[in-house]
């Protein structure tokens, strides 16, 4: 691929992209299209490039942005629908779908059937959370898929490795493949946090914003590099490095310092670019490999590309059952044992005074089991993306030994039908499924709008104390908020909204002419 090349990608991609949005639908999807037929064009080149520079390149940054607005709280509210569904779900999602692949496909081997279920496997539920407020998703649907996005990107990514690893001939067993990803993702974990901990020193002393995003572009590249070097996650290096830095850099008083908030108002739109730009490349330069996988699916006997258009029809049903089953089955479960809690309480006194006093201990409150109309709209958000895409591109094309790497091309392809037929099916539709099961949204907006209030109020109470400067000032209402969350009275959420107006108020002052 040349410089000119590439710039045309992204040029087309700007100019899809906002057709897209004007028009409401979602630019992914389009592009993906677009570049698939461009392959077609006479004279267009077949485009490679090392499966390890795409993983190295567009992963980390893209998870990386993924994670930066998680809610420590809310996470450890839904910790267990997160596990299931991040965890549980995507490790029996990608051997189911392995399982299938090695009925459908059995001429590309074991190992490349479960790469391809680890392809298969992780929703984008992070574009539907994106869209959240515009489609109505209810407060605690959005608070699940959140939670989720953090993590199954990492566990299908880490799967995706170790039978990558596999069909590339490493010897391997289910317990030994176990062990191996318990121990990278303690490795990984333990390298994201290190990363984070020398990020959020070195970077309060550089008093530079420019510098100090640099430093923080850096971060999820070398935490994934250095992870990987050695044989740990580096995507659970990411994440976890992702979701200490800005925890810390927004709401932790130790962390705060003058003149920062310039540095997140110049990340924020940085990291908005840098999503764009991946994001358009990866969707176009997997639509521009369409028409010479199909080529090489045509000249080879087995699997033939019959035989893969067929798996990838089915694959595609099999992924959007199997949500459905798995959801239905968590929240269905979640909502038999709250029952049988709520009576085992009406029931024994003793039970329900000690039950109370733990649900006071904890910093915040465990999410209510959803309705039943929360757990249709969930299991409807299985719409596969970026990661899916990403991963396929980044299979290597031979083998250690030197032999075509099993199955690639046919990989590919279900890879793509399987993204676009759930961004069609799915993508299209979430939002007329919230609207038509009606959600009743207004309890959840009036507790919106009062912890708003609360934090407009600790806000000006904080703005109206004696400072140095107006900086001072600034400084006192964002740690005012932070001590308001680390009391509970304050959503995470809430405070780093804002946190953001008062750093664009901050910013407003120090460009408003004077005299």
């Amino acid at each position: 691929m040349n410089g000119v090349q590439l710039l045309l990608i992204i040029g087309v991609g700007i100019a899809v992209t906002s057709i897209a949005r004007r028009h409401r639908f979602e630019p992914g999807w389009a592009i993906v299209v677009l570049a698939a037929a461009a392959s077609f064009l006479p004279g267009m080149p077949e485009l490679e490039l090392d499966h390890e520079l795409i993983m190295a390149l567009v992963i980390p940054p893209l998870l990386y942005s993924a994670t930066r607005g998680a809610s420590f709280a809310a996470f450890g509210a839904k910790l267990r629908a997160i596990i299931y569904l991040g965890v549980v779900v995507v490790v029996l999602t990608a051997g189911f779908l392995g399982w299938l692949s090695t009925l459908l496909l059995p001429s590309i081997g074991v190992y490349a059937a479960f790469v391809l279920g680890a392809v298969l496997a992780p929703p984008d539920t992070i574009t539907t959370v994106s869209h959240g407020h515009e489609i109505g998703l209810p407060r605690r649907a959005t608070s699940i898929l959140t939670g989720e996005s953090l993590v199954n990107d990492a566990t299908a990514l880490t799967l995706f490795t170790l039978a990558v690893a596999a069909a590339d001939g490493a010897h391997t067993t289910w317990q030994g493949g176990l062990r191996e990803l318990l121990r990278a993702a303690a490795i990984g974990v333990g390298i994201g946090a290190a990363y984070a901990l020398m990020g959020l020193i070195i970077r309060k002393r550089l008093g530079n914003p420019t510098l100090e995003t640099a430093l923080v572009l850096l971060l999820p590249f070398t935490a994934f590099l250095t992870a990987e070097q050695v044989h740990a996650s580096g995507i659970l290096a990411v994440v976890m490095a992702a979701f200490s830095m800005s925890i810390n850099l927004t709401l932790d008083p130790k962390h705060q310092y003058p003149g920062g908030y310039r540095t997140r108002l110049q990340e924020e739109q940085v990291w908005r670019v840098l999503d764009f730009l991946l994001e358009t490349f990866v969707f176009a330069y997997i639509g521009l490999q369409l028409k010479f996988v199909l080529e090489d699916l045509s000249e080879d006997g087995d699997p033939g590309l019959t035989r893969t258009l067929v798996a990838a029809g089915v694959l595609l049903v099999a992924a959007m059952l199997f949500r459905f089953v798995a959801v239905f089955a968590l929240f269905g479960r979640w909502r038999l044992r709250h029952r049988m809690l709520l009576r085992r309480a009406e029931r024994d006194p003793r039970y329900r005074q000690a039950r109370e006093a733990r649900l006071q201990r904890r910093r915040s409150r465990p999410l209510p089991p959803p309705s039943v109309k929360e757990t249709v709209l969930v299991s409807w958000t299985g719409m596969r993306g970026i990661l899916t895409l990403a991963a396929a591109a980044a299979i290597p094309e031979f083998t250690k030994s030197g032999e075509p790497f099993p199955g690639r091309d046919a990989i590919q392809v279900i890879a793509l039908i399987v993204t676009l037929g759930t961004l069609l099916v799915q993508g299209t539709s979430v939002g007329r499924l919230a609207r038509w099961l009606r959600f009743d949204l207004a309890a959840e907006n009036a507790e919106e709008e009062r912890l708003r209030s609360v934090g407009r109020a600790v806000v000006a109470e904080a703005a109206a104390q004696p400072a140095v400067d107006v900086d001072a000032s600034f400084e006192a209402r964002r740690l005012a908020l932070g001590r308001a969350v680390h009391e509970q009275r304050l959503t995470e959420d809430v405070a780093r909204s804002l946190i953001e107006e008062l750093d664009l108020q901050q910013a407003a002052h120090h460009t408003t002419p004077t005299g």
